[in-house]
């Protein structure tokens, strides 16, 4: 029996989403990372740092080069790289492990200034992120290719209050992949091997509770 649209078959004969496919690092990616919810905050702080990367390029490319980020960014410490000065900019554009881009990196500073305000203010990354944790009325009534949105409204504000706090690179379809890929919002498609596990995952979470307030 064929597997619906946008489902492929890999070598394992397990049916995954068809973007996965083509290289051993992607499959590796949405099998083991891909839409599972993640509450530590040295991985979402790297995730929305690496979608910013991203723009306007594949997430292949910057997968490829995640060992070097993390290396030139102090493993996406927040403390260690709000003391970045132009010294580590100027080490940063020299780096060809990375994306050399001055607004890029100047921008990853910045968010890292931002995310200890964040950190100061609502417990955690964590507790913030999962706080925008889109509702059941949200979501789309199937989940197959061509009907998975690019943003949400839920998207839309979680973008618009970080560009309040001073956060920059964190559009609505950036946040939107940060969403899927941190497991906000589980994307594999009806019939992907994943998805069920990636629910499962979700559904066992505790999710942390954010600061009260002053």
């Amino acid at each position: 029996m064929p597997l619906p649209d946008g489902l492929l078959a890999g070598d394992d004969g397990l049916a995954r989403c068809w973007w996965s496919h083509g290289t051993e690092m992607y499959q590796a990616y949405h099998d083991k990372e891909w839409g599972r919810p993640v509450t530590d905050d040295r991985r979402l702080f790297e995730k929305l740092c690496l979608e910013g990367f991203q723009s306007g390029l594949s997430w292949l490319t910057i997968l490829k080069k995640r060992e070097n980020f993390r290396n030139a960014f102090e493993g996406f410490d927040p403390e260690k790289i709000a003391r970045f000065g132009e010294a580590d900019v100027a080490r940063l554009l020299a780096d060809t492990g990375i994306v050399r881009h001055r607004g890029k990196i100047a921008s990853t500073i910045n968010n890292a200034k931002q995310a200890l305000k964040l950190i100061e203010t609502e417990g955690s990354i964590a507790a913030y992120v999962w706080s925008f944790e889109p509702p059941a009325s949200e979501r789309p009534a199937r989940f197959v290719k061509g009907e998975m949105p690019a943003t949400s409204p839920t998207s839309v504000r979680l973008s618009k209050d970080l560009k309040r706090r001073g956060w920059s690179f964190v559009g609505p379809t950036t946040v939107y992949a940060f969403m899927q890929a941190m497991g906000l919002v589980n994307d594999h498609l009806e019939g992907c091997h994943c998805r069920a596990e990636a629910l499962r995952l979700r559904q066992g979470l505790t999710l942390p509770g954010r600061a009260a307030a002053q």
